[in-house]
């Protein structure tokens, strides 16, 4: 499989505050790829290492393909409109603005409204399509649902899979952990300056174990039980219940999520 990104031994540091302490990892052709991490545990330093827009102290960021980029938080001249922004775009990309795809983000609702006057859900709207204007071969995606209302959400979520499916490499940086589990093929997760797990959302479950979470309720009230072993938990407060002379109304068991896994890895527990 084509590796369209490969990153080795990246390191940077600010003064004496070292955010990257060597990276290594890859990201192939046609993939969904996750960078997670806490505030303050290098992810932004990485992705603008790798699009280019920081400079590293050593190690190697190689690029095959044209890039487009979405970036967290960007801006253009507040009284440009929307499809003004789309036309002087294409003409600096030498290229024709795909309208299916704007259509599909909604630019067409507010193609004449000046730049401030866009919520932040159509301002994001419209830095994507401004990102896939070039047809880049690996996209960069920074918060990209950020401001979206469940519409957005959906169109955009489309937008990636069909994106996919051409062949495009997405690079994705997110805080909802259920967009990642849902569109992503791996998750890298940084932890102070480290990838301390790289793999899929089915492995990361795996690596940190079945954490569950119990309720039950009786006529007296309401308790929250935690677990690692469903069975020998379950088995057990059962038998304290019926010793006790407690009726159960109910009992509910949930799994543990894709976040709290995420949490237990990206804080090193």
């Amino acid at each position: 499989m084509k590796k369209r990104i490969q990153i080795h031994d990246l390191k940077k540091s600010y003064q004496d505050r070292v955010v990257l302490k060597g990276l290594d990892f890859c990201v192939y052709q046609g993939e969904v790829f996750a960078l997670l991490g806490i505030n303050g545990a290098g992810k932004t330093t990485t992705l603008e290492c790798m699009e280019g827009l920081r400079d590293y102290d050593s190690g190697s960021v190689d690029i095959d393909g044209r890039i487009g980029i979405q970036l967290q938080s960007a801006s253009l001249p507040e009284h440009i409109k929307a499809m003004e922004a789309v036309v002087l775009f294409s003409k600096w990309n030498h290229t024709k603005a795909d309208q299916a795809m704007i259509s599909a983000l909604g630019i067409d609702a507010f193609a004449d409204k000046q730049y401030y006057q866009l919520s932040t859900g159509q301002k994001r709207r419209l830095h994507l399509a401004l990102a896939l204007l070039s047809s880049p071969d690996i996209i960069f995606l920074d918060e990209p649902t950020a401001g979206l209302d469940v519409e957005g959400r959906a169109a955009l979520h489309e937008q990636i899979r069909k994106l996919k499916a051409a062949g495009k490499t997405i690079l994705l940086a997110s805080h909802d952990m259920a967009e990642v589990e849902s569109l992503c093929d791996r998750i890298a997760i940084l932890s102070e300056g480290r990838i301390a797990f790289i793999g899929t959302a089915w492995e990361l479950n795996e690596r940190v174990g079945k954490h569950y979470d119990i309720v039950i309720r009786t006529e007296e009230g309401t308790q929250n039980y935690e677990s690692d072993n469903i069975g020998e938990t379950l088995l057990n407060l059962l038998a304290q219940y019926k010793e006790a002379g407690t009726v159960i109304t109910d009992i509910q068991v949930n799994r543990g999520s894709l976040e709290q896994h995420f949490m237990k890895i990206a804080k090193g527990e």
